[in-house]
Order: C-alpha cells, then structure tokens, then sequence
C-alpha cells in the first residue's frame, strides 16, 4: 500500500544539497523521493510496508540535514488519574512521526512535538480518541468548556447526593447502638434502595464505566478499573440479596447498595473539589493574559477609531491617553509621558518616556497622551514572552517526578491482584465460606487506593510554585530548572548590569601628553561613538557634555573585545582601552601609573588614550552599585552560598567594586570567551554553579552552568540562554528564585511522602478488614484534594 508524505527538510544551501538527499532516499528500498530546494521540503512516496517515515528522517538527518519539526498544544478530557496520562504519553510517544509527547494531569492538557508530513493534528486526536480520551487543539485555556464541565460534575454531584442520602440514612438501622431516631419503612425497602443505587450506580456512574472499559481493551488500568470494579461488586451482592429476599424467602438480605451509592458520590466529591483547586493553579497565567489590552486606539490617515487587539499590526500608529494601557510593544513617536512598568519590570516607581524610547505592551501610561509606532504584536510581545515562558514551565515535568511516574504505570494492577488476594484469604481462610466479609474487606481495597494522589503530587506544585515565581518576576523555563536551583552552592554575577546599573559615567579626565583635553576627547567620542559598548556610551555621552556636537570622520576601526578599540580618526590613529591594549599598541604608560592605581582603587575603570603611538591621558569611568545589590549578596551568602563576581575590569578595580558589594570572590580581567570556562573552574571543585548576567556577551557562562539566570529589563524578558530569567534586573530576585525552589521541592515532596503513605498504610487496614467501603472512599477523595491543597499553600508564600 503506497504512502505519500511531505517532510519538510532545513539546512539545504544549495542544488548539491538537495540532490545528494534526493539520491540517497531514492536508494532506500520501497522509497521513492523528490526534493525541492526552494520549498525546502522532500516529496516522499512509501512503495511497500517494509519502508518506514522514521526510517527515512533518520536517513535524512544521517546526512547531516534537520527535519522540521512542529509544535501542538492539545486540552484532554477523560483523563481521571496518573495511570490515565502515562497511558496518553506513552501511546502518543510510540505514533509514527512523533519525537515526544508530555501530558499533565494537573492541567489537562498535552505538549507534543511532531515531524509534519509524517504526522499531523488529526493522526494525535485521533490517536487520543482510540486510547478512550479526547483532545483538542488547546487556545486561551479553554475556560468556557472548562467552566462548563466544573458545572457539570457539580450538577451530577448534587443529583448523587440528593439520591444518596436516604441509603446512607439507612446506614443508622447498622449501627451497634440505638440512635432514637425515626427510620421509615420505605427507606428499608430492597426495592426502593434498588432504584436509588441503579441510578447513581449507571447514570451517575456510567464513565468510570466507559473510562475503566477503554482503559482495559487498551491493555492498561486506571482509577476508573478501581472505582467501577468496588462498587459493582457492593451493587451486584445486594441486587442478588434483594432477589433472595423476594424469590427465595431470605429475611434479613445483606445490602450494600449504599457502599456502591455512596463511593460514587465521594468519589465525585474528591473530583469536583479537585477540578476546582486545579484551576486555582492556573490563576498565574489567566492573571498575566488578563493584563494585556483589550483593544486599541488606531490612527488611519489622520483619523481614531477603536479596535480590537486582534486587529493591530506591527507598523500601525496608536494613540494612548493618560490611564491606559498600552496595547502592545512599540516605539514612541509623539509626546512625552510617565509609564508604570512595574507588572514586567517589577518597578514601583514610574518611567520617563519621550520620542524613540521604546514602551511594553500592558504596561499603563500614567499622565500624558502618546502616540507609539507598533512594534511587536501577540505572540510576539514581552508579555506573550512571558505568559509563553510560564505556560511551558507550568506544563514540564521536574526529574522526580518519574518515581511517580513509575508507580503510577504498575499502581493499579498491583491494587487489583491484592484485593483478590485479600478476598481469597478472607473467603478461605479468616471466615471461610462468607462471602460477606471477604467481599467487603475486597471493595475496601479497591476504593482506598487512589493512583490519583500520586500523580498530582508533582505537577500540581510545579504549576502553582512556577505561577508564584511569575508574580514576583521570576520566570523559571521548566520543572527541572525549579527542582535543579535548590541544590545550588555558589552564584557567580556578571559585574556590568548585574550588580552593577550598566550606566558607567565619565568621572575623571587626566592629561599627560602634549594633546590638549577638549581634542582629545574629540577623538575619543569620535572613535568609542562606533562602539556599542556601555563604556563607549559613557565616553560619547561625556562629549556631548563637553559641546563636541559633530563627530570626527573614522575609518578603520576595530574592536578588541576586553580591551579596547583603535580606529582612524582625522587622520591619526587612536587607541583608547586597557593596558592590554597599551602594551599591544607598544605605547608607554608608565608616567601614568599611580594615578591610574589611585583611580582603581576608588573602584573606577581607567581607559589609557593614544594618538599616532604616543600616550595622551586617561579617562576614568564608573559605574555604580545597584542599591539592591549589597542586600541580595546578603541574603545569598545567608543562605550559604558562595558569591563569586566576574568581570573584564582590571584586579584593583574589580576588588573595589567587589569590596563595596560585599564579595570575597573575584575573577578579574576575564574576556567574554573565557567566562564559561570560570564556571567550569568551580564545578570541577564539586560545586553546583548558577551564573547571574545580562544574557548577551553571557550567554556561553549561562549555557554552562548548572542553572544560568539572565537579568532581564523591559522586552528582554526572554533570554534563550538562559534557564531562569529575572525580570527588572533586580538582583534580590536571586535569592528568591533559590527560596521558592527550595519550598516547592519540600511542598513536592510533603505530597509524594502523604500519597505513598497513605497507600501503604490504607491498604493494609483495609485488607485486614477495619475499614467500611465507604469510609474508604471518603479517605480517598480527601487524599487527591489535600495534594492539590497542599500544593496551594505555596501561593501564599512570602519571599
């Protein structure tokens, strides 16, 4: 049977590429391609079964090309414990075409990741419909179908409990004491009870049913095989009672129907308080979207009208008048106004912002009207970046959860084979020949395991723990991120822009050659103006102080990244940089020395100036220390951590900067390149490494570390390199992202501890006969709510 298929195929650079890929495929057995250069793609057709689409992307990726790859956020219903996700997981993740798939049970919902042509949305749904589930394309949370089906189970669990109250009524007439209180006739009747625990037992009952049924018929258990196999057997044993009593002339029928009734009904109890605490754990996220503007102000030839977010795009021009939000990412090009920032940057105070600043979207605009050019739009604005970083980090899984894992995917046959067990040595053995008893201690068994507990014990804290970091403006990438920063020993910081403010101003100039001041600082902002390096703007930033309004002509310049720069500048070439740079140039600064050290020991950088070979001066530049810093150091080496500062200052300076913060250790004169290769020093000494910087010349020292947190301000919320990202730049957050780790592992484990303890103990007792069916019931709908509980106590977390 032929197959045809389109896979879409990336690092193709040319007609050679394509061709060598086309050739080889078209050797494979049974396979015949064409692959197209332009559209990037290779036209497969599959002649004979024997030729397999995983075989083919192999072949392709063998010949060192990539296969394209996409993304599918799905929403699934049905799923009623840990079982249910495993068996979804592990079915999806053995499709044709599909390079992983991750559900979670807490948000009911599914990540996968797919090769296109090979799979597609309709093969995953459909896939997910035969293993007994439903899925569909997730968007905004879904919170109408959500909300509609929490009304649902609330409606059914009222018509449960309004039918099964008077069987748990008649529970009084089984008590070892008199109550005195009145019990009617009716209530006792076989038949009424029959009619009351059919309905709960199949229309109120009828999932765990179909749930329990798909689940076997795909060769797995779950909850559903628990429930539906408790209650039936307490259900059937008492229809067969009432037909004694009526047929056969037994008097006193052993009825159960209000163990089956009343299982249903806690279980549907455990379930709606349980849905409900789970969308208490996605409030994080529904905060964050709630944020963005609902509509904007457009300007269209001259002329306002107002229209949907949806509507806008990157180039339009928008008004924002004072109190509202800004729609979305741009750049301001009329007026002047103060902006709150602090839902992204975490900022109290309000921002200054004139023409050409740039302005986030959600944030509000405080006291005067702007017109902002649109810059970046939906997904692509800080705050999508944001919600986007959340929602990944909420839906991961942190490595201990696959012990919970493991158990879950043996939990329930294990359950299963015990309480039969536990009935044969009743039956057989403790009372021999009752049925009664033995049936009991059975149902008992079945209903008091609950996989359900176990399964939320993770996921749930990873949600709620990640959604609080997002509110304090820490954004964690993933579960194992969050679970990875408790272990942390020591923090390495960026000095520029991490502990520091990144904004070094001009603070000393020193003349030693025949130059006069004002030329050669002519020369110097001529020359740094071709640099974007924050010492370079500090230079520019003082000539325009110093009246230099136009910038001399510069021609080859060039950048020696740690040291400094050389260029042609009006006809002379000039070096302005470290001694490094000095020593490379062949240029003698002896003269300058102690000045220079005097001027680094007060914690500035010295910038040595050359023209055509000789020595002109030093510029002296320094940054500040963020006012937060010195507290974060604090707290971090409270905590007991190491705190090491790096940085491409020469030693004297960086000691001062460093002796101000409050560190004991630095690495100075390191270039960007060999940051990493400092991480590494520390991590061959056994330590666990975090590396705190702005994520751009860092990016390689984050990538390393055991944990890399970028600093991020503004639209720079989403560093790619970066594990943990801290919006606002404040370094406080720090020692909170280490705080909150370290309490959602404890609250992780609190959960796993009480969901495996309560198993191990529930069900011996019940085994051993000392728990009524229905008590056991109760004890495990509580244990699935008081994970989730648990799990919400993190929301009330202070750092």
């Amino acid at each position: 049977m032929k197959k045809e298929m389109t896979i879409g195929v990336t690092g193709m650079t040319c007609a050679a590429c394509s061709n060598r890929i086309e050739k080889v495929l078209n050797k494979m057995d049974g396979v015949s391609a064409n692959v197209n250069l332009a559209l990037e793609n290779a036209k497969v057709t599959l002649e004979s079964d024997e030729a397999a689409p995983q075989d083919v992307v192999e072949r392709i990726e063998k010949l060192g090309y990539g296969v394209q790859q996409k993304r599918l956020d799905v929403a699934i219903s049905g799923m009623t414990c840990a079982a249910c996700a495993t068996r979804i997981e592990k079915g999806l993740n053995r499709m044709t075409g599909i390079v992983s798939a991750r559900v979670n049970l807490a948000t009911e919902s599914g990540t996968v990741i797919y090769l296109p042509g090979i799979a597609e949305p309709d093969d995953i749904f459909q896939k997910v419909a035969k293993l007994g589930y439903k899925a569909v394309a997730e968007n905004a949370f879904q919170d109408d179908e959500k909300q509609k089906e929490l009304r649902g189970k609330r409606n059914k669990l009222i018509l449960s409990s309004v039918l099964s109250l008077p069987l748990l009524y008649t529970m009084i007439a089984h008590l070892p004491f008199n109550t005195g209180l009145p019990l009617p006739m009716l209530l006792m009747n076989p038949w009424f009870q029959l009619v009351l625990a059919s309905v709960v037992q199949f229309y109120i009952g009828w999932p765990f049913y179909v749930g329990g049924t798909r689940a076997l018929l795909n060769k797995s258990a779950n909850m559903d095989v628990l429930v539906a196999l408790g209650t039936s057997a307490a259900y059937f044993y008492s229809v067969v009672e009432t037909f004694r009593s009526q047929f056969a002339g037994l008097e006193h029928p052993d009825l159960y129907f209000e163990t089956s009734a009343i299982l249903i009904t806690l279980v549907l109890v455990g379930k709606y308080f349980e849905a409900r605490a789970k969308r208490q754990t996605t409030t994080a996220i529904r905060e964050l979207m709630d944020l963005q503007a609902k509509e904007a102000t457009r300007i269209e030839n001259g002329v306002e009208k107002k229209v949907p977010i949806d509507a806008v795009k990157p180039g339009d021009l928008l008004r924002v008048k004072p109190g509202e939000k800004i729609p979305t990412d741009g750049v301001i090009v009329e007026g002047r106004s103060s902006v709150d920032e602090s839902m992204i940057t975490g900022e109290s105070l309000p921002v200054t912002k004139q023409v050409e600043d740039k302005v986030i979207g959600a944030t509000i605009n405080k006291n005067g009207s702007l017109i902002i050019r649109a810059a970046k739009v939906g997904k692509d604005t800080a705050l999508a970046g944001i919600v986007r970083i959340v929602e990944e980090a909420q839906g991961s899984k942190a490595p201990i959860q696959r012990l919970a894992d493991s158990i879950s995917g043996v939990f329930v046959p294990i359950v299963i084979s015990i309480a039969v067990l536990v009935f044969v040595v009743w039956i057989s053995g403790v009372h021999p020949g009752q049925l009664t008893p033995a049936l009991v201690a059975a149902i008992s068994v079945l209903v008091i395991a609950c996989p359900c507990a176990l399964g939320l014990a993770t996921p749930t804290s990873i949600m709620v723990g990640t959604g609080k970091g997002a509110e304090n403006g820490i954004l964690f990438k993933g579960g194992e991120y969050l679970e990875t920063t408790q272990n942390l020993q020591s923090v390495m910081l960026d000095k520029t822009g991490t502990i520091t403010n990144g904004k070094p101003e001009v603070t000393d100039v020193l003349m030693f050659g025949e130059m006069s001041e004002q030329k050669m600082i002519e020369l110097a902002s001529a020359a740094e103006n071709e640099s974007e390096h924050p010492l370079a703007l500090a230079v520019v930033a003082y000539g325009e102080t110093q009246g230099i309004e136009k910038q001399l002509p510069v021609s080859d310049f060039e950048s020696h990244t740690g040291s400094g720069i050389t260029a042609q500048v009006a006809g002379m070439r000039f070096a302005i940089g470290t001694r490094r740079l000095m020593q490379r140039e062949v240029v003698d600064i002896r003269q300058a020395s102690n000045e220079a050290r005097n001027l680094e020991s007060d914690g500035k950088t010295v910038m040595f100036a050359a023209a055509d070979g000789k020595f002109q001066g030093i510029i002296a530049v320094a940054d500040t220390i963020k006012p937060s810093s010195r507290q974060a150091i604090e707290e971090l080496k409270a905590r007991g951590l190491g705190v090491y500062m790096i940085t491409g200052d020469n030693e004297r300076t960086a000691e001062a900067i460093a002796r101000k913060a409050g560190i004991d250790h630095v690495f100075a004169e390191v270039l960007p390149e060999d940051k990493a290769n400092k991480v590494r020093e520390l991590q061959k000494q056994g330590l666990k490494v975090a590396m705190v910087g702005d994520g751009i010349n860092d990016a390689p020292a984050l990538a390393v570390a055991d944990i890399g947190m970028a600093i991020g301000t503004g639209t720079d919320v989403a560093i790619e390199a970066a594990d943990i990202t801290l919006v606002g730049g404040d370094l406080t957050h720090v020692s909170k992202a280490l705080d909150l780790s370290r309490k959602t592992m404890r609250n992780i484990r609190q959960n796993l501890f009480w969901a495996l303890f309560y198993n191990a103990v529930g069900i011996p007792i019940a085994a051993l006969g000392l728990l009524a069916p229905w008590v056991a019931g109760a004890a495990m709908a509580f244990s699935s709510v008081s994970v989730v509980a648990n799990s919400l106590r993190l929301k009330r977390v202070k750092f």
